[in-house]
């Protein structure tokens, strides 16, 4: 009985261990279609703070073979919030007017992904150049979210929820 469930055991184990290491890369690489591609990289790296770290096209006729577009080429930039390896990427993608989506005024307008949640050092420095730039803060004013650390909420150009979370 004993040698049956460590038998199990291993074998579980092994099975969630085998499902855990199932990715090369513990980072996930997001693509957002955007109406501006330089409008948005101009919001996501001297607003936000995202650093650019790369570049790359895929042909219309790939794009059509792989199924991401109808014949159109992509051009995509990658922004990082940290040029390392293991970061995030956020790859923004442009087809001009080709691909439009209303912009929604609260998260629960729609569905599918609304928004992404950026922790930082400080929030002042992200709030400076918020200001600077004049965008709108949903969020009113810093909210205190406890344990020193506060909440804002914005908008990128295209209507993607940005939550901002960091110490004063």
């Amino acid at each position: 009985m004993k040698k049956s469930l460590f038998s199990l055991a291993l074998v579980l184990f092994t099975f969630f261990a085998m499902a855990q290491n199932n990715f090369s890369k513990s980072a996930i690489g997001v693509g957002v279609v955007v109406e501006d591609l330089e409008k948005s990289i101009d919001f996501y790296t001297n607003v936000i703070g995202m650093v650019k770290t790369g570049e790359f096209s895929v042909s219309k006729e790939q794009c059509t073979e792989l199924g991401l577009t109808d014949s159109y080429q992509l051009d995509v930039t990658i922004l990082k919030l940290e040029d390392s390896e293991e970061a995030s990427e956020w790859k923004l993608m442009s087809l001009g007017t080709k691909a439009k989506h209303p912009k929604q005024k609260f998260m629960s307008d729609d569905t599918g992904m609304q928004y992404i949640t950026i922790m930082v050092k400080h929030l002042q420095p992200v709030l400076d150049r918020i200001e600077k730039q004049g965008i709108k803060v949903l969020s009113g004013k810093p909210s205190e979210l406890g344990e020193n650390r506060f909440f804002l909420l914005v908008q990128d150009p295209d209507g993607t929820f940005i939550e901002l979370i960091g110490p004063k």
